[in-house]
């Protein structure tokens, strides 16, 4: 954990330190006039994603596969006990989310009782009702009340069959308990940890999942909470392999979560303890392993190097015990640095791609202005070193051609505006292909179709027009954006023609992600009409469920994308807007500055000494726009590693 805990330290203050250039950034604009709203609302933008931003790891498996074993390994180690319960059998009933919360007073696990699927409310706008939750109190120094307190998590109760299918339990899954006729299930549908750990005191989240039937009952896991992890870790047993059941959650659940560059789906091979053979010794043990490692590979169609075996077992006993050898001989460090590279390194990239290079864009505008105003400069100044008798003459040309340059300026961000007027009506058709009361007039008529529909083919026909209408209305937008595309194409190549030194590409409305995210949740629908339980219960309680998860889904996604319309046509020129109005701004300043000297009757050594003066402001500004700028071109942590490990081998060579 040393290791993980090192490298998350050192993707948070890289955050903090981008934190601090944009601030400084934002502030520096301010100071020297060349800020606009739509600039400050991009950085401002930029900085709520950084403070807001975590990494979620996800562990998923059947029961008795060692889930929570290995987060007590990882995280909890440190207390010399077992925290979260961890025995034969089922232990993690509900999903359980751990997590930091700096607002929260103290530490605190809340359960959503499981009554709660009677109703229409999805997890995730229950969690904004403190009052539908139970709360416990946790006491971090308390290792004993901490353990009470967390078995609470895994409490069960027992109820009447036709109850616990109204729920949504599958019959076959439950097990019976002592009172005839009632069967056991989960006490909680849901848990939230609130807890100071300083791992996630630094932005991370876990999240512990049951096994298969708590994935197919509560389809906001995999709907929602597994893509939104950063790492979906898949336990399996050493001693069982890939059983049928494990097959059955990495096929409906998990496999699908792997989306092109973003690999984020890990095998651990757990309790290759029992694999541990002091009489055939460590080569047969090390070939039986590996043995296993490369055909559940195989199986699930991940790289081996994405299968890591351990025991989370012997890590947690090698930790309390401070066994370096023990520890080593878990596998735990290969998971650690696995963590490390591929998932900080995943976040890395994305805050690079979503947050520094829109932040450079900015800051190199306002650096590439700077520079050919004080070359300006540097070039007037030698025409008056050049011209010593008739200064105040030429000082007054400077001034007539700086205003003339000034007026063309303005002309072209009075055309930039008028282009922004253009696109803003071209960003209000796009909104008006996706607009909330047409996919509102979809919903009403899925939701009037699968209560009036008498058949599962009824009900089937009515989710796959749901989706056609929904495809078909992005469709309708794909051709309005094509259009937009081509309008912003056209304004960003008149200005890369009239300005070839400042060259910039055309930010252009992308409609591809969206589209693969609908793809994505037609083929959830899909799964989940086409499951037998699913066309066997109870079609009001079918509605209410599809409305609480897929639908819900349908409507983030929606909101999205009317919200990205709306950003892409309010900004598409901001770049250019930027360059226009500081270029402006800064040839006011310098026209005044010739105006004064002008108009000044000093003699024309006095002169040249107060344009040097103003020379050296710019080159003042210029010297903090490029230390800015290298700031905040310095690579992540991960990258910066990599870069060390490969100038020392290099060096070895």
């Amino acid at each position: 954990m040393e290791r993980l805990d090192r490298q998350v330290d050192a993707y948070v203050t890289w955050k903090r330190d981008l934190v601090r250039e944009i601030t400084r950034y934002r502030s520096w604009l301010v100071q020297h006039r060349l800020s606009s709203e739509a600039v400050d609302a991009r950085l401002d933008r930029a900085l709520k994603l950084l403070r807001t931003d975590h990494i979620t790891l996800a562990f998923v498996g059947e029961f008795s596969r060692g889930k929570t074993e290995l987060i007590n390994s990882l995280f909890f180690s440190g207390y010399g006990k077992r925290i979260l319960p961890s025995r034969a059998g089922r232990t993690t009933m509900c999903p359980t989310e751990l997590f930091f919360d700096p607002r929260a007073e103290r530490s605190y696990i809340r359960l959503l009782p499981i009554e709660s699927r009677l109703d229409d409310t999805g997890i995730a706008q229950l969690k904004r009702h403190p009052q539908a939750w139970q709360d416990i109190t946790l006491d971090p120094d308390n290792p004993d009340a901490m353990v009470e307190a967390f078995n609470q998590v895994a409490s069960t109760r027992s109820m009447p069959m036709e109850q616990a299918i109204a729920l949504g339990f599958p019959p076959d899954s439950l097990e019976h308990s002592e009172t005839v006729g009632e069967v056991m299930v989960p006490a909680w549908r849901h848990a939230l940890v609130n807890f100071d750990h300083p791992l996630l005191r630094q932005g991370l989240r876990i999240l512990d999942t049951p096994g298969l039937n708590a994935l197919g009952s509560e389809p906001e896991l995999t709907l929602s909470m597994l893509p939104n992890a950063q790492a979906v870790i898949f336990l399996l047993s050493a001693d069982s392999g890939v059983t049928a059941s494990d097959m059955d959650i990495w096929q409906q659940h998990i496999h699908q979560l792997n989306d092109g560059d973003r690999q984020r789906l890990f095998a651990v091979l757990n309790k290759i303890d029992v694999l541990w053979d002091d009489v055939c010794g460590d080569v047969f043990v090390n070939d039986a392993i590996q043995r296993m490692q490369s055909s559940t590979a195989q199986q699930l169609g991940i790289a081996v190097t994405d299968v890591l075996p351990l025991s989370a077992k012997q890590a947690l006993l090698a930790r309390i015990r401070g066994d370096q050898a023990l520890l080593e001989r878990s596998r735990l460090l290969a998971l650690e640095q696995l963590l490390c590279e591929r998932i900080l390194g995943q976040k890395e990239r994305l805050l690079e791609q979503q947050v520094v290079r829109q932040v450079l864009a900015l800051l190199e505008n306002s650096q590439h202005i700077l520079t050919q105003r004080l070359a300006k400069v540097h070039e007037q100044r030698e025409l008056l070193d050049n011209r010593r008798q008739d200064s105040g003459q030429l000082l007054l040309e400077l001034t007539a051609r700086t205003r003339h340059d000034h007026n063309q300026h303005h002309k072209r961000l009075l055309q930039l505006k008028t282009n922004q007027r253009l696109l803003q009506r071209q960003g209000e058709l796009l909104r008006g292909t996706v607009r909330a009361e047409r996919l509102e007039e979809h919903l009403a008529r899925l939701r009037r179709s699968l209560t009036g529909s008498l058949t599962t083919l009824g009900i089937n026909l009515s989710i796959l027009h749901f989706f056609r209408s929904v495809e078909q209305d992005l469709n309708a937008l794909e051709n309005e954006a094509a259009l937009a595309n081509k309008v912003v194409s056209a304004i960003y190549g008149r200005h890369n023609d009239e300005h070839p030194l400042h060259g910039v590409d055309a930010p252009l409305f992308r409609l591809e992600p969206y589209q693969a995210e609908l793809k994505g949740l037609q083929a959830k629908a899909d799964q989940f009409r086409l499951q037998l339980k699913t066309l066997l219960t109870e079609q009001r309680t079918l509605t209410r469920r599809f409305f609480a998860t897929l639908v819900q889904e349908v409507i983030g996604m929606h909101q999205r994308l009317r919200q990205e319309a709306e950003q892409w046509a309010d900004e598409a020129l901001m770049p250019l807007m930027q360059y226009s109005l500081q270029h402006k701004q800064q040839l006011e300043t310098h026209m005044l500055q010739l105006k004064t000297l002008a108009q000044d009757a000093r003699q024309s050594s006095q002169r040249t000494s107060l344009l040097a003066r103003y020379s050296l402001e710019l080159e003042q500004q210029l010297a903090q726009a490029g230390e800015m700028l290298r700031l905040l071109r310095r690579p992540p942590p991960i990258r910066r590693q990599g870069k060390i490990v490969s100038l020392s081998a290099t060096r070895l060579g």
